[in-house]
């Protein structure tokens, strides 16, 4: 299975509302924590210090901000394991704590403790029940056009509380899968439980090319629907919300995204979870 990455980067810069300055004197920066759980595969968890809102933030500063020599313990209550350091070259940042012993389960409650020099982090998240993707699609507007959108059906289940994310992954183009735009979804919202929707790409952190809201004729794409509780659901929603009033993925525009680690920044999450690939058609 390909490892699904949060793209939750942008915590290190969009926490640091609370670095703030005052009377010349620079508060202490806190730790921002990115983990997850998926079912299916083990834990992972990226781990920076908050940079200052008024910093230059670019790919290479933020190596400064990664932290690799922290302790994080994950249990599920009945295992409990150390994770390991590893180098991804893909990523930026490029270094990410795992897990094996430990492989995520729907129902399951997973429990997450980081103990860095003297500061100790702790949070707890499950894994919903997966609802699966029924089917995915690329459409175009006109049969001449060279790009599209993707397009999914789901059923939500009836008599349950769920809240979804959707993730789209370019193979090839992305690295990681990045939150679609608009794609935190409340079941409350939905008029039907039979769920038919565009999924409009999200933005990519320290993006090789320049972004597209659309997919190419050629592109292979993973298309991922994630379950999750509420408290990733205010997470991300603080994180697309931040997107839409400032432009700008880095720097938020007026308040901290919500969080669930205590002792910090940032989110530890559960995810149930359905990927299917679309395949576009090259124009002939």
């Amino acid at each position: 299975m390909k490892k699904c990455i949060l793209f939750l980067l942008m915590i290190i810069a969009c926490s640091c509302n609370n670095d703030t300055f005052s009377d010349g004197i620079k508060l202490e920066s806190k730790l921002a924590v990115e983990g997850w759980i998926e079912e299916g595969d083990g834990p992972q968890v990226i781990l920076s210090r908050t940079i200052p809102i008024n910093d230059v933030i670019d790919s290479t500063n933020v190596l400064d901000h990664v932290i690799r020599s922290a302790k994080i313990t994950v249990s599920d209550g009945e295992t409990t394991e150390v994770l390991r350091v590893k180098n991804d070259d893909d990523r930026v940042p490029p270094f990410v704590y795992f897990g094996s012993d430990i492989i995520g389960k729907a129902g399951k409650t997973y429990t997450l403790k980081v103990e860095y020099l003297n500061r100790v982090l702790e949070a707890t998240t499950s894994i919903p029940k997966t609802v699966p993707i029924i089917s995915a699609t690329y459409e175009k507007k006109n049969v001449s056009d060279t790009t599209g959108y993707a397009f999914i059906k789901f059923d939500d289940p009836v008599n349950e509380k769920n809240y979804y994310q959707i993730a789209t992954k370019i193979d090839k183009k992305e690295p990681i899968f990045v939150p679609a735009f608009y794609g935190n979804l409340d079941d409350e919202k939905f008029e039907t439980h039979s769920v038919s929707m565009q999924i409009n790409r999200g933005i990519l952190l320290f993006p090789k090319t320049k972004f597209t809201p659309y997919f190419t004729d050629g592109d292979l794409i993973f298309v991922k629907l994630r379950t999750m509780n509420k408290e990733a659901f205010d997470f991300w929603n603080s994180w697309q919300n931040e997107i839409v009033n400032s432009k700008n993925p880095i720097y938020p525009s007026n308040t901290s995204l919500k969080s669930n680690i205590k002792g910090g920044v940032g989110i530890w999450a559960g995810y149930g979870q359905s990927t299917v690939q679309v395949k576009t058609v090259s124009k002939k």
